[in-house]
């Protein structure tokens, strides 16, 4: 079967959606066919009338059987009523009771679970029948038929059945619905409304289109609620509402009228109605005839949604429907019931039954990956994962990776892994792969967990094996940024070595290797490369891991890469450095004794007592502005030692210096 409107269609072969090819609007119906036992009815019969009930549905034939069926389409019982067609089926509301009709003028009003019925061989064809809505109720036993008058029909007291002319004159009755306490049918003049507890008819609403006749284009009635008739004739449609009359108005008018609320014209013939909230479900009837047909030429019927309006409608969603035989069909070939327990719409047609109904989130979701919308669907998916049925979360996500994937996008598809996969390992370790063979690990290393769930450490050092060869910095940046404890650390140290031995002095490779050696513990040799590389980060890592030990013997070291820093920190810690192994280290380079001493000196004048005669020179070779300062402030120079070094060429100095000491003298001794 083929459902198709502005290129949307649903092959034979797969009758579940109708799909959109052409337009990017999502339609709000989808349509399968009804099938099993209304398949093999079909290919020896033809449908000539259909009723929807919650519980089943009840199928006419032009062969005068009735079939009542599943919502499978499976038949569950059978009546053989006439030779000839069966022209409407009624049910109550509590779907006890059947009323049937057909074309030789028989009438049954049956009783699916007791023996109780009603049967009447009328002189000509019956038309319709409708029951009361509450015919099972025991004071409710009552119906009407219609052929050329309307009957109603009463069973008294003594059971026996009383009949009553409600209405005749007009032509045949074509159509009958009995909603509550209100009838309304449709004759060759219009509609009438009677309302059966007044016993009053309250409105006449004459017919449009006079010129088509109503045997062909017959009325189509439809409640939508008790007091709500919604009329399609021909190519009109008015909408109906029954309501109370003002009292001081009455006089000899019936307690009740009707305003039509909605009244417009539609561009193809109605062949029936149904509500859908506040729209309305039309199956359209559509002859084409151009200026190159000799005659007309019958098309695919259409259902649409229309969102009626006080003078006028606005087309929601259109479909044309491809059902079998619809060349041959005319408009009072076709039929369309609705469940009113839930929104299903059933297209009657000789020889085929369809079966709309709204789309649900699944069917949405459908669309959207359809349309390659595969954001959309993952949002829809898990706003609604509650309701979804036939869609996973998860799954959609992976069909938009893959998307991603095959559209060359990699970066997006690796960062919509984390998103998607969440803690499957598995699913996470085959996406691995999947991007290693297609040459993007890359792509996907910023991404992978990291957290309390990790993968394999195989995984990790994959992706850091393939950085090593290719992208010193992005490996140098994944050192820096995972844990050391995600991989085998000793097997990427073994490797960074090996590419070291082909480009020794790459600082880069030396940065990462020292860090590598951080996260193993071993402090030495991260230090070496520090040093090595004078890196900023060497200070740290000695407070950090407290390598004091460790640079006892890298002191000059320290001393060539920052001066300041690195006395500052002996200073800092001369708990864990002496003062005296500095001195030692520093023996063959004077210039850096010099930088430790002096310092030492500004910040105790005491501590280093007894390297200050050994000051006197290095302030002479290294600092001579501030070597009178310092023999001001230091009480531990002798002044021969001074003298000798300066061969007393600066008397007055000396005089100064010599004054001085004379001074302190006096005090201490005061």
């Amino acid at each position: 079967i083929f459902f198709s409107f502005q290129g949307r269609k649903l092959s034979e072969e797969s009758t579940d959606e109708s799909e959109e090819e052409d337009t990017e609007e999502e339609p709000k119906l989808k349509y399968e066919r009804l099938t099993n036992g209304v398949t093999e009815i079909l290919q020896k019969d033809a449908a000539s009338c259909m009723t929807v009930h919650d519980k089943f549905l009840a199928l006419g034939t032009h062969f005068g059987k009735v079939y009542l069926l599943d919502i499978q389409g499976n038949v569950t019982q059978k009546f053989e009523i006439s030779p000839v067609k069966i022209n409407q089926i009624s049910l109550d509301e509590s779907g006890d009771h059947v009323g049937i009709c057909s074309e030789d003028g028989k009438v049954q009003v049956v009783g699916l679970y007791t023996r109780e019925g009603f049967h009447e061989n009328f002189d000509c064809p019956i038309k319709v029948v409708a029951l009361h809505p509450q015919f099972s109720k025991s004071n409710n036993k009552q119906f009407v038929t219609g052929g050329n008058k309307i009957l109603l029909y009463e069973r008294n007291w003594l059971n026996r059945w009383k009949t009553s002319v409600l209405h005749e004159g007009e032509g045949n009755i074509t159509n009958v619905k009995w909603r509550a306490n209100l009838i309304a049918w449709a004759n060759n003049v219009g509609v009438k409304i009677y309302d059966i507890s007044s016993k009053q008819r309250i409105t006449n609403v004459l017919r449009d289109n006079t010129n088509l006749r109503p045997d062909m284009y017959p009325c189509s009635l439809c409640w939508k609620d008790n007091t709500t008739l919604i009329i399609g004739w021909g190519s009109s449609v008015k909408i109906c509402v029954v309501k109370e009359r003002d009292p001081t108005e009455m006089r000899d008018l019936p307690s009740r009228y009707v305003e039509i609320v909605s009244a417009f014209e539609t561009e193809f013939f109605i062949s029936g109605l149904a509500p859908l909230a506040d729209q309305l479900v039309t199956l359209y009837y559509v002859k084409e005839n151009s200026e190159h047909m000799e005659e007309e030429f019958r098309t695919r019927p259409r259902l649409d949604i229309i969102q009626p309006l006080p003078e006028g409608c606005e087309e929601i969603s259109s479909d044309a429907l491809t059902v079998r035989n619809f060349q041959e069909n005319q408009c009072r070939d076709y039929r369309l019931e609705h469940s009113e327990g839930e929104p299903l719409f059933y297209i009657i047609s000789p020889k085929d039954i369809v079966v709309a109904k709204e789309r649900d989130q699944d069917d949405h979701i459908d669309w959207l990956l359809e349309k390659k919308k595969y954001e959309e669907a993952l949002m829809a998916a898990e706003i609604s994962f509650k309701n979804i049925k036939r869609h996973d979360v998860q799954k959609i996500g992976m069909a938009y990776i893959n998307h991603l994937v095959e559209r060359g996008d990699y970066d997006a598809a690796a960062r919509k892994c984390q998103k998607v996969l969440g803690k499957n390992m598995d699913l996470w370790e085959n996406e691995v792969y999947r991007f290693k063979t297609i040459g993007q690990l890359k792509a996907i290393s910023q991404y992978l967990p990291r957290g309390d769930l990790r993968l394999r450490p195989a995984i990790y050092e994959m992706i850091l094996h393939e950085f090593l060869k290719t992208d010193y910095e992005g490996f140098a940046t994944l050192i820096r940024e995972w844990p050391g404890e995600l991989y085998n650390n000793m097997a990427i140290v073994q490797a960074v070595n090996e590419h070291l031995k082909k480009d020794p002095t790459n600082s880069m490779l030396l940065t990462t290797l020292a860090e590598l050696y951080t996260y193993d513990q071993r402090y030495d040799r991260a230090l070496e490369i520090y040093l090595k590389l004078r890196h900023k980060d060497v200070y740290q890592l000695i407070h950090k891991h407290n390598l004091f030990s460790a640079i006892k013997d890298k002191i000059v070291l320290l001393m060539d890469f920052d001066k300041e820093k690195a006395v500052d920190m002996l200073l800092d810690n001369d708990d864990k450095i002496s003062m005296d192994k500095v001195v030692e280290e520093l023996k063959d380079r004077p210039e850096l004794l010099h930088v430790y001493l002096h310092k030492l000196f500004k910040r105790d004048h005491h501590k280093g007592q007894k390297y200050h005669e050994r000051q006197i020179s290095l302030y002479a070779e290294y600092d001579r502005p501030n070597l009178l300062p310092f023999l001001r402030e230091s009480m531990h120079c002798p002044l021969e030692k001074v003298c000798i070094q300066f061969n007393c060429h600066n008397f007055v100095n000396l005089l100064k210096i010599k004054n001085k000491y004379i001074e302190i003298s006096i005090h201490t001794l005061n």
